[in-house]
């Protein structure tokens, strides 16, 4: 299939845990990006196709993972110690023009999925 599909969106404590999943059979670069009301769409987290190299924004290092595994075609985001602040919608994307040098880009993939909803209670 060539649209992400995401699921694993959810409501959650503060300081709790949610893992998310992104079906997509493109061997492209994957990256996360997050959009919370009222603002605008941030860049989460991305991975290339081997899985060999990752990058996250500052704001969810060290408490985001992202991983894949590439025989079942999906991309997965671990979410631990989740805080208020990260409640939003979040985007799987795709796209065969990412790379190490424009990963945080969302321009650079050409395709997104419809989003899953994160919900972080304090």
């Amino acid at each position: 299939q060539v649209q992400p599909v995401e699921s694993g969106g959810g409501l959650v404590q503060a300081g709790g845990s949610l893992r998310l999943s992104c079906a997509a059979s493109r061997r492209t670069f994957s990256s996360w990006f997050r959009q919370a009301p009222g603002k605008e769409r941030e860049f989460v987290a991305a991975i290339n196709w081997s899985g060999g190299s990752t990058y996250y924004a500052d704001s969810v290092k060290g408490r985001f993972t992202i991983s894949r595994d590439n025989a079942k075609n999906t991309v997965y985001l671990q979410m631990n110690s989740l805080k208020p602040e990260d409640t939003a919608v979040y985007y799987c994307a795709v796209g065969a023009r990412a790379s190490s040098a424009n990963y945080y880009i969302s321009n650079a993939y050409d395709y997104w999925g419809q989003g899953t909803q994160v919900t972080v209670s304090s």
